[in-house]
């Protein structure tokens, strides 16, 4: 079987906000070059460069597709093999075909060695066969969302076209709970179940450990067409101690006043953190806990910390319901879900947290079907006019 060669094109990648031209394919930013440059560490130089929402809409009548890839990972060495990073396929918002291959670069990265080599490493080929019924369909190919992978080229054995946009532009911004850590696969991150179940345009602009009210992601964000935008904002700032209450108001609305000023109109979620007891009335940072061996995390700081001006949870939720409730006066456009509502003490005690952290895959999962059900759908004009 001779396969033909398909060009990627630009209208074919999703979820990025930049595509940069390398000389072999397309690699995908979340974030624009001059932000880019901006970025204060290198560990979020990779995880901002990771594909998390990030996917190829096709739409073709192939039953067989293969795409070459140069994708690179996280890694706290240079030796340890990586187990293969899933490709996922999606028609109808539903998963229909998966692919594995191994990322063949990697990002040599600790906290306590955060300078951040680069080990390159071979390309990597997805393949998919017994797709084709004969007719065309709309399918989306999904990136692993722990990679930063580079699009080399693309083989089917029937024409591929870009598959049009449809659906809700949904911007989201938050942290790694939000960029999907500890999820099993990309279609399994948080947001893009939400973005699944209710047929949403997805760009996930979280970054796992920097969502720290950044002025540069703001202004990504009000450059970035939406028709709804969601910011997941608080955890990050306890888990690294990085701001008292005096900084973060102020910061707040400086971040809400950039990303107003490129969308005037549009409905703008704030979202407050979901249930992580360690830090719930105690400061932070949070930190590993020395008696296990285990990723587990405790806080570092103290509720009496909290009376002087830093960061617990239940402070941050209430400043950020407060900071809605008075700008609202001006704009009703603002609204606030206490993220509580996601995944509450209640849920802690069924469903726990395995690091104490991050969701698992079972949390991921009950987030992005509430997130769907509760926010997606009222401002989704399709499910409105489906439902009535």
């Amino acid at each position: 079987m001779t396969l033909q060669r398909i060009t990627i094109t630009p209208a074919m990648v999703r979820g990025a906000v930049e595509l940069e031209e390398t000389g072999r394919g397309l690699l995908p930013h979340r974030l624009p070059r001059w932000a880019r440059r901006q970025i204060p560490d290198r560990f979020m130089v990779q995880t901002s460069a990771e594909s998390t929402g990030v996917r190829l809409a096709l739409r073709t009548a192939a039953d067989t597709l293969e795409l070459d890839v140069q994708a690179r990972r996280i890694a706290a060495d240079a030796d340890t093999p990586f187990p293969p990073s899933a490709y996922e396929l999606t028609e109808d918002g539903a998963v229909v075909a998966t692919a594995t291959a191994v990322a063949g670069s990697r990002f040599v990265f600790t906290f306590e060695r955060p300078d951040g080599e680069i080990v390159p490493g071979p390309d990597a080929t997805v393949r998919y066969t017994g797709l084709g019924t004969g007719t065309e369909r709309d399918l989306e190919l999904w990136l692993p969302y722990h990679d930063a992978v580079e699009l080399l080229e693309l083989r089917a054995d029937a024409p591929v076209a870009a598959r049009p946009v449809a659906g809700l532009r949904w911007v989201h911004h938050g942290s790694s709970i939000s960029h999907g850590y500890r999820a099993d696969t990309t279609t399994g991150t948080w947001p893009a179940v939400a973005a699944l179940r209710a047929g949403a345009h997805l760009t996930n602009l979280a970054f796992s450990g920097n969502a720290m009210l950044d002025p540069f992601t703001a202004r990504t964000i009000r450059d970035t067409p939406a028709d709804l935008v969601t910011l997941k904002i608080g955890i990050n700032l306890v888990n690294g101690d990085v701001m008292r209450m005096r900084a973060f108001r102020p910061a707040v609305d400086g971040f809400l006043d950039t990303v107003r000023e490129g969308h005037p109109a549009t409905p703008i979620v704030l979202v407050s953190p979901i249930w992580c007891e360690p830090v719930e009335a105690a400061a932070g940072p949070t930190v590993q806990d020395p008696a296990r061996t285990e990723e587990w995390s405790i806080a570092g700081g103290t509720a009496a910390d909290v009376l002087t001006g830093h960061l617990s949870l239940q402070a941050i939720r209430a400043e950020l319901h407060a900071i809605v409730d008075r700008r609202q006066d001006d704009d009703h456009r603002l609204h606030y879900l206490d993220g509580l509502s996601l995944y509450s003490g209640q849920d802690a005690a069924a469903m726990p947290l395995p690091d104490n952290l991050h969701p698992g895959p079972d949390v991921q999962r009950l987030i992005g079907e509430r997130f769907a059900d509760r926010v997606l759908a009222e401002f989704n004009p399709e499910l409105q006019r489906s439902s009535t």
